[in-house]
């Protein structure tokens, strides 16, 4: 059986999303797989924390015989166990989760802070029933 190793496009429309995977060289391209062995998000705006790949995995598939596509062969190079990039992706996903991580607590402030003007807007609301009703006003 001859083993390609290349990506399976998942995702949405205008989405996309792709998983690297090892499959028969005869199966459609989103068809079944042997294995999968890492991802690939363009839609990342950090060019270098786009590709998690499992580097093991990847040399024993590339050992036995398995032929990379074309671009996973320029992912495998610039990511893999040796790869010339890893450095740098390193960084990036570092910057990523610094990003996400102010971005979760800028959320979770921007909740709070919705909390309280809602529990102020309610005790407004319970102040004004609460208040008697102006006289001459009876109904």
């Amino acid at each position: 059986m001859a083993v390609r190793i290349r990506m399976k496009k998942m995702g949405r429309k205008h989405r996309p999303f792709f998983r690297i995977c090892a499959t028969d060289a005869r199966s459609p391209r989103d068809g079944r797989v042997i294995e999968e062995l890492g991802t690939y998000d363009p839609m990342i705006p950090e060019t270098d924390a786009r590709v998690t790949l499992n580097g093991e995995r990847i040399q024993y598939w590339l050992g036995v015989g398995a032929q990379p596509s074309e671009k996973v062969a320029v992912l495998i190079k610039k990511y893999g166990p040796n790869g010339t990039h890893l450095q740098q992706q390193k960084e990036a996903v570092e910057r990523l989760q610094q990003k996400r991580a102010t971005r979760r607590a800028a959320a979770q402030q921007a909740a709070a802070l919705a909390g309280r003007r809602k529990a102020l807007r309610e005790g407004t609301e319970e102040e004004a029933d609460s208040a008697p009703a102006e006289e001459g006003y009876t109904d």
